[in-house]
């Protein structure tokens, strides 16, 4: 800014800063997210399609905490699991298999209705495009 006379006038100083005022937002009580292992995002605990929600929804990434029944957090290997690939139940729904990194063991996870769409579909072409497999026996399944 210049003044009248085509000299720049002189900065404002600030006064002592305020303190910041307490903000009404919710951030939720410990045990309603995650940190994701696979892409550090926060995850809500709650997801729409399934009560035992414990694979991001954006990259698919889990972690083993289940032992034998969804939502039984009784695994004591606690390891990144990757997602392998999908399966579809009879009744049309998708299932997230899983990889532990750290025991080699595998699961089954229902997806949410949040879980990315596109990454769901990779894990799910993923077979098409491995030069390895005759592709006219997998479309012939």
């Amino acid at each position: 800014m210049t003044s009248p006379d085509g000299g720049r006038a002189p900065r404002r100083k600030r006064a002592g800063r305020r303190p910041q005022r307490r903000k009404d937002v919710r951030h939720g009580e410990p045990g309603d997210a995650f940190r994701c292992v696979g892409c550090r995002l926060d995850v809500p605990v709650i997801a729409p399609g399934t009560a035992h929600r414990n694979h991001c929804p954006h990259c698919l990434t889990s972690l083993h905490v289940d032992h034998r029944i969804p939502g039984d957090r009784r695994a004591s290997c606690r390891g990144r699991m990757a997602a392998l690939s999908v399966s579809v139940r009879q009744d049309g729904e998708w299932l997230i298999i899983h990889h532990c990194q750290s025991c080699g063991g595998l699961s089954a996870n229902r997806i949410a209705g949040d879980d990315n769409a596109l990454a769901l579909l990779r894990i799910a072409i993923r077979p098409l495009s491995d030069s390895r497999m005759p592709v006219n026996a997998l479309l012939a399944l």
